[in-house]
C-alpha cells in the first residue's frame, strides 16, 4: 500500500499498548498459550474454589467434575473472542469498539478493568495475609496488637499491616514494570506444581491415604439440596475466567496462527485447572479427616503445621507466586483498559496504580471470608456482568459482521464504529437489559433485600447469572442491530490498514 493512502489513527483513541500487532511480532505458539494457562491456573484462587465446593458440602468427585465442566464451558467464548485477536492483532479494547462504539467500548472495558482490580485485592490479601502468618511466628505481638479499624471491617491490625506492606511491594514492581516479574513467573513455573504435590503426599500421608480422604461423603441429605448448591456453583466455575474469556484477546493478539491460540488454549485450560483442583479437594477432605473439620483456606492451612521454618519458607513462597500471578494477570489487562479511557494521559504504570487502589478499596478480605462469599457473592455476582458483554461482542463479530472488521475504522472517531457520537445505544441497551435479570438476586445474596421480598423465580435466575446475562443481551443486541446494519456497506476488511497494523491472520 502507498504509504499517502495510509488512515492515520485518531490520537485520542491509540497509543503504544493498543495498536495492532504486527506480524512478524507475532510469536507465540501452542506451547506459549498451554504453559500461560498453566501459569494462570496453579495460583491459591484455584486451590481455594476447589476446597470451596468441599466445604460447601460437594464430595471429591462432585466438585472436580463441576470444576471441569464450568472450564468446558468458559473455554468457548475464550476460543470465539480469542480468533479476533489472532485476526487482527488487536486488544479487548479496541476489540469491544466494534459492537460498543469507539467511545461507548469504555463501558465494557472499565466493567472488566474493575473486576480485574478485585482479583488484584483478593490476590494481594492471600499474599498478605501469608506472609502476616510467617511473620506472626518470629513476632507474636503482631496478633494482640490494638485495634484501630472499625469492627464492622472485619479487619485485625496485625494482618492489615503486613498486607499493606505487600500492596507496597505490588505497587513497587508496577513501577519497576512488567520485565522485572519475569524472573518471579519462572520461579512460580518451578515452584508451585513442587509445593503442590508436596501438600499432597502430607495430605495423602496424615490421612492415612486416599481411601479415608475421598471416602468423604456428600453433604447434601437431598437431590435438591445438591442441585440448589450445583448451578450456582456452576455458574461461579464459568465465572472464574469469564474475565479472561472477555480480554483474551490481549494474549491472542499474539498468536503466531489461529490454530496456536486453540489448541493451546483447549490444552491448557481444562486440564490444568480439573489436575490443579483436584489438589484442593484432595487437601481439603483431608483436614476432615485430620482435625475434624474442613480448612479450605490453604494459608491458614498451613499456619497449622508445626515447624516455624516449614511455614515461613511456605508462606514466603505463596507470597512470591502470588506477586507473580498478581501483576501477570490482574494488572496487564486492567491497565490496558484504563488506558483505553485516556490513551494520551493514562500509562501502563499510571493505569496499573489505579489498579491497585480500587483493589484496596473493595475490601478484599471480605470477599474470600467464606466459600459462599467467594462463590455466591463475588465469582456469581460480576459473572452477571460480563456475562452480557461477552454475548454482545460475539453476536457481533459472528452474526452481525461474520468475522470482518475494518480495521482503520476502530481508530477513527466518524468511522463506521463512531454510531452516534461514538456510542452505539444498541449495546449499552443489551448490556442493561442483560444485567437487570441478575440484579434482583444479587441484592438478596449479599443481604441488601430479603429473600421473602423478592419473586422466588427472580432469585433463581441469579444461580444462572453469566448464562442469562450472556443469552438476554446476545438475543435483545442482535434484534436491534439487524435494522442498523441492512444495507450498510462491507468493510474494507483488514488489509485497509492503519499504521503498524497487520492483514489478516492466515487460518
Amino acid at each position: 500500500m502507498n504509504p499517502a493512502t495510509e488512515i492515520a489513527p485518531a490520537p485520542g483513541l491509540t497509543s503504544p499498548d493498543l495498536a495492532p500487532v504486527a506480524p512478524t511480532e507475532r510469536t507465540w505458539g501452542t506451547g506459549n498459550y498451554a504453559a500461560l494457562w498453566i501459569s494462570m491456573s496453579l495460583c491459591i484462587p484455584t486451590y481455594m474454589l476447589a476446597s470451596s465446593l468441599i466445604e460447601g458440602g460437594m464430595n471429591w468427585w462432585q466438585a472436580l467434575l463441576t470444576i471441569f465442566l464450568g472450564n468446558t464451558i468458559v473455554l468457548v467464548p475464550m476460543l470465539l473472542n480469542g480468533r479476533a485477536g489472532a485476526q487482527y492483532g488487536i486488544p479487548f479494547p479496541v476489540f469491544a469498539r466494534a459492537s460498543f462504539g469507539v467511545r461507548g467500548a469504555n463501558v465494557p472495558a472499565l466493567l472488566r478493568a474493575i473486576i480485574a482490580c478485585g482479583w488484584f485485592g483478593i490476590q494481594t490479601w492471600i499474599g498478605g495475609y501469608a506472609l502476616y502468618q510467617m511473620a506472626v511466628l518470629w513476632v507474636p505481638g503482631l496478633a494482640t496488637l490494638p485495634a484501630v479499624f472499625p469492627a464492622s471491617w472485619g479487619l485485625a491490625t496485625g494482618p492489615a499491616i503486613v498486607f499493606l506492606l505487600f500492596w507496597v511491594l505490588n505497587m513497587y514492581v508496577v513501577y519497576l514494570g512488567v520485565d522485572s516479574i519475569r524472573k518471579l513467573l519462572v520461579f512460580k513455573a518451578f515452584f508451585l506444581p513442587v509445593a503442590a504435590l508436596a501438600l499432597l503426599w502430607w495430605a495423602i500421608s496424615a490421612g492415612n491415604g486416599l481411601g479415608p480422604i475421598l471416602a468423604q461423603p456428600s453433604k447434601f441429605t437431598s437431590s435438591a439440596q445438591f442441585w440448589a448448591f450445583f448451578f450456582p456453583s456452576l455458574t461461579g466455575m464459568v465465572g472464574f475466567w469469564a474475565t479472561l474469556s472477555l480480554n483474551i484477546p490481549d494474549f491472542t493478539r499474539y498468536a503466531t496462527s489461529q490454530r496456536a491460540q486453540q489448541m493451546g488454549q483447549a490444552i491448557g485450560l481444562p486440564t490444568s485447572m480439573t489436575l490443579f483442583s483436584f489438589v484442593g479437594v484432595v487437601v481439603t477432605s483431608a483436614t476432615f479427616v485430620i482435625y475434624g473439620k474442613t480448612i479450605w483456606d490453604p494459608v491458614v492451612l498451613a499456619g497449622k503445621f508445626d515447624s516455624k521454618l516449614l511455614v515461613s519458607f511456605a508462606m514466603l513462597a505463596v507470597a512470591l507466586s502470588t506477586l507473580a500471578t498478581n501483576i501477570a494477570a490482574n494488572i496487564v489487562s486492567p491497565a490496558n483498559d484504563f488506558a483505553n479511557f485516556s490513551p494520551a494521559r493514562i500509562s501502563f504504570k499510571t493505569g496499573g496504580y489505579i489498579t491497585g487502589v480500587i483493589g484496596l478499596l473493595i475490601f478484599p478480605w471480605k470477599l474470600i471470608a467464606d466459600p459462599s462469599g467467594y462463590i455466591f457473592t463475588w465469582l456469581v455476582g460480576y459473572s452477571g456482568l460480563l456475562g452480557p458483554i461477552g454475548g454482545i461482542m460475539i453476536a457481533d463479530y459472528y452474526l452481525i459482521r461474520q468475522q470482518q472488521l475494518d480495521v482503520p475504522d476502530l481508530y477513527q472517531y466518524h468511522g463506521r464504529y463512531a454510531y452516534r457520537n461514538g456510542v452505539n445505544r444498541a449495546a449499552l441497551l443489551a448490556l442493561v437489559v442483560g444485567i437487570l435479570p441478575n440484579v434482583p438476586g444479587f441484592l438478596t445474596a449479599i443481604g441488601v433485600l430479603d429473600k421473602g421480598a423478592v419473586w422466588p423465580g427472580l432469585v433463581a435466575v441469579y444461580n444462572y447469572a453469566w448464562f442469562v446475562g450472556f443469552l438476554v443481551s446476545g438475543a435483545v443486541y442482535l434484534l436491534l442491530m439487524r435494522a442498523q446494519t441492512a444495507g450498510q456497506p462491507a468493510p474494507r476488511g483488514p488489509e485497509a490498514a492503519i499504521p503498524n497494523s497487520s492483514p489478516s491472520l492466515a487460518q
